[in-house]
């Protein structure tokens, strides 16, 4: 059989192509008001190498260096902060000037160093809350051999790394490297947890696969949930011209040790009631008493819900 030789474009096709692409470029910017003066947006890749530096000072002689030693744990942690730190300054100066640029304003409405050195004294607390979330994680898991062994392994644990990181970053007031460190996570593990979510302490993510947590979610502390589980919106509420209303809250509450396994669908503002388990494929529009048991079997005789508790406004 003769090979043959993959056919390339004419060189006068080239240039055509080129110009067109150009003006498309130049009509994009013009209506979004982009500038000329070169890369304007936070960068994925810089952005993963920083959440894989945090990861690393966060559990350093577990998501750390291989080579590590513990005499040499401090200089790690702080070295690698410091370049993590960098890149959050460089990354958040690039979305403050964007987001200045999309309101007109000459001026960002904040400063990246002040945001990147508050992001830094966050991070304590954000280990305590990731020690929590792998401790449940090794707790609920009969299959979990040691919690070096989650840490290193459970893709839920690997999600909430990021969406622990992520939400202090949303709450700073940068949702775009928010964002951008969320669907990363989203990415690599399936689990897509938007950084404006609350979650408590303790959380177990088990399995995780296919696993959706919306914007304005509330998860109290010690929440099991499994894979496939959707806590989302009924209905995006609008303005007089049709238009989405942005940050209004329209996700579950979830109050403290409730389960919810997998396939269950939990939509609206409605609420969770402590210690509530929710079956599996469970559709949920309504309120959940506390220490409720919710079947399919449960959604057609309405048993264990809460009629005095509306969705919220």
């Amino acid at each position: 059989m003769t090979e043959t030789t993959p056919s390339t474009p004419a060189s006068d096709e080239l240039p055509a192509v080129v110009e067109a692409l150009r003006g498309a470029r130049r009509r994009w910017r013009e209506a979004h008001r982009r500038g000329e003066d070169g890369r304007e947006l936070p960068s994925r890749e810089l952005l993963a190498s920083m959440v894989a530096c945090l990861s690393g000072a966060l559990f350093p002689m577990r998501l750390g260096p291989p080579t590590l030693r513990p005499e040499t744990e401090d200089f790690y942690v702080g070295h690698t902060l410091g370049s993590a730190m960098g890149t959050l300054r460089q990354q958040a100066a690039l979305e403050l000037r964007h987001d200045a640029r999309q309101r007109g304003d000459a001026t960002p409405a904040a400063d990246a160093a002040e945001l990147a050195s508050r992001f830094l004294r966050t991070l304590p607390a954000v280990r305590e809350l990731l020690d929590s979330d792998v401790l449940a994680a090794f707790q609920g898991d009969p299959a979990a051999r040691s919690v070096d062994e989650v840490l290193l392994c459970y893709p839920g644990v690997r999600a909430l790394i990021s969406h622990r990181l992520a939400h202090e970053l949303y709450g700073l007031g940068l949702p775009l490297i928010a964002r951008v460190v969320a669907e990363l996570a989203h990415a690599e593990t399936g689990i897509d947890i938007h950084p404006g979510a609350t979650i408590g302490a303790g959380c177990f993510i088990d399995h995780g696969t296919g696993v959706v947590i919306g914007e304005t979610a509330v998860l109290g502390e010690r929440v099991r949930i499994y894979q496939n589980v959707t806590l989302g919106a009924k209905s995006f509420p609008t303005d007089g011209e049709g238009n989405v209303l942005k940050g209004q809250p329209r996700h579950p509450i979830v109050e403290d040790e409730a389960v919810i396994y997998a396939g269950a669908t939990v939509l609206g503002r409605i609420t969770i009631g402590r210690g509530a388990v929710i079956g599996g494929n469970v559709w949920l529009t309504r309120s959940v008493a506390p220490g409720s048991v919710i079947t399919q079997a449960d959604m057609q005789s309405h048993s264990g819900f809460a009629p005095d508790r509306p969705e919220a406004e």
